[in-house]
């Protein structure tokens, strides 16, 4: 259990940000998110829509139906996520 998950609880929203912050400059699948986190995939679509409103996730179309997420590395909150993400990783790789 990540550091994340241990402070946040193990939400499916915390389980799809730290999957997409551990892909951040990748963009991959709703599926490959729901494989990754056990998530199904209703459950990873309805939380990540709130995380592309906001601007946190980027969303790119790949035709009509198929939908490719990447976390908004430029996007200042996301930064910061990412920043305390990577602060909190490293504090529970030094235990």
């Amino acid at each position: 259990m990540s550091y994340l998950e241990k402070i946040f609880g193990r939400s499916a929203q915390t389980l799809v940000l730290e999957n997409l912050i551990n892909k951040k400059g990748e963009f991959t699948y709703l599926s490959g998110i729901a494989r990754e986190t056990g998530l199904s995939h209703s459950s990873v679509a309805r939380v990540i829509e709130p995380l592309v409103e906001s601007d946190l996730v980027i969303e790119k179309r790949m035709g009509k139906q198929i939908r490719t997420f990447t976390i908004n590395e430029e996007n200042p909150v996301a930064k910061l996520i990412i920043e305390f993400y990577n602060n909190l990783s490293a504090l529970q790789d030094e235990k």
